[in-house]
């Protein structure tokens, strides 16, 4: 990481350097994806207070963190503190957005894996063979849902035992959504 300090900077003792050279590589680590980084640390001083300011661009955002204290060693560890929290939660806000369920590969749809029964000693999962089924038979349902709106309850009681689908119009959304009736006899809701 590229550190640039503006103003006056104070001389620190080698321990100070060496705090604030390993607060910079942790902030460095954080930062440092796609290339690398340019830090840019601002120094002033106003009566008897030091006042630190690091910028430093990530995602296109620009994280500063302010620290004022009365020497320019604590200020600027308080303002890369700040600047390391600040990349911390810019960070878990992306990955919380960006992160989707995992992702099943059509092999693992068409193989499910069966455990093995507890006669047998080792109890590991194994594939299945796929089983082979007759061809499905594809039912056209009419693209709008007739009838008054309806709740999933009252759709349910629409819904006889021998009707394996239901197509309605969903009261409280106004969309088409389809009752199926699964061959264990549960019934899953689709919504469109």
């Amino acid at each position: 990481m590229k550190i640039t300090f503006t103003g006056k900077q104070d001389k620190l003792n080698p321990s100070q350097e060496r705090k604030l050279a390993v607060a910079f590589s942790r902030l460095s680590k954080l930062l440092e994806r796609r290339g690398e980084k340019e830090a840019q640390v601002i120094l002033s001083v106003q009566r008897h207070l030091q006042h630190a300011e690091v910028r430093v661009n990530f995602y296109d955002h620009t994280l500063v963190g302010a620290g004022a204290a009365t020497d320019q060693f604590a200020a600027t560890m308080e303002a890369v503190e700040k600047v390391e929290k600040q990349a911390l939660k810019n960070r878990e806000k992306w990955r919380d957005t960006k992160r989707d369920g995992t992702k099943r590969t059509p092999a693992e749809i068409a193989e499910p894996l069966v455990v093995a029964s507890a006669a047998k000693p080792p109890a590991k999962a194994v594939k299945a063979k796929p089983v082979k089924s007759k061809p499905s038979k594809v039912v056209k349902a009419n693209g709008k849902a007739s009838g008054k709106p309806m709740t999933v309850d009252e759709a349910m009681i629409a819904m006889e035992e021998d009707r394996d689908y239901m197509v309605y119009r969903d009261s409280e959304t106004d969309k088409v959504s389809v009752l199926i009736r699964r061959r264990d006899g549960k019934v899953d809701l689709v919504e469109a």
